[in-house]
C-alpha cells in the first residue's frame, strides 16, 4: 500500500522506484533546469532546496508562478507529451534534483503500470492548480474583466 504524498509531490514508493534510473545533479542559484521553449529532456525530482517556475510574461520578464521545493516532480507534462517545455525552471537557491530522460522515463512507465495512477493524479494536480492560479492572475483588480459572452451578444 502506497502512502499518500502532499498535493503535487511525488509519493514515496514512487520516488524510492525512481532512484534506479535517476541521476543527481546539482544547480546553483540561478541556474535554469530547462527553458521555455526549448526541446523536452526529461523529468526532474527536486530532491533539495527550492526552483522558481516562471511563465513568460513579455520578451524580457518572467512570471513568478510559483515556488516548489523537495519532492516535486517538474517537466511531466511535456515529457508525456513530448512538446516543448511550457515554463522555465530556476533554481531559486543552492538546488539539487534528480533527473530522468524522457524515454527512459516513459520506458519505466511501461514496465511499472501500478505507478501510472500516480502520474495521472500528479498530472490531474498540475492541471487544477494551474486553473485556479490562472484564475487568480486573471482577476488580479488591475486587470480588466470581460464580461459573460451571453451579455456581450445584448
Amino acid at each position: 500500500m502506497s502512502s499518500q504524498p502532499m498535493p503535487g509531490r511525488v509519493s514515496p514508493d514512487l520516488l524510492q522506484a525512481l532512484r534506479k534510473i535517476e541521476s543527481v545533479q546539482s544547480f546553483p542559484k540561478g541556474a535554469t533546469l530547462f527553458q521555455q521553449g526549448s526541446a523536452v529532456t526529461g523529468v526532474y525530482v527536486v530532491e533539495s532546496g527550492e526552483v522558481r517556475v516562471l511563465l513568460p510574461a513579455s520578451q524580457r520578464q518572467k512570471q513568478l508562478l510559483e515556488v516548489v521545493g523537495p519532492g516535486t516532480l517538474l517537466g511531466l507534462s511535456e515529457s508525456m507529451t513530448g512538446e516543448k517545455y511550457r515554463i522555465t525552471a530556476e533554481a531559486s537557491e543552492q538546488t539539487t534534483v534528480a533527473f530522468i530522460p524522457r524515454e527512459t522515463f516513459l520506458e519505466f512507465l511501461r514496465k511499472h503500470g501500478d505507478f501510472c495512477m500516480q502520474v495521472v493524479r500528479l498530472l490531474s494536480e498540475d492541471l487544477h492548480g494551474l486553473y485556479y492560479k490562472f484564475r487568480s492572475i486573471s482577476a488580479h483588480p488591475g486587470r480588466p474583466r470581460h464580461r459573460p459572452l451571453d451579455e456581450q451578444l445584448n
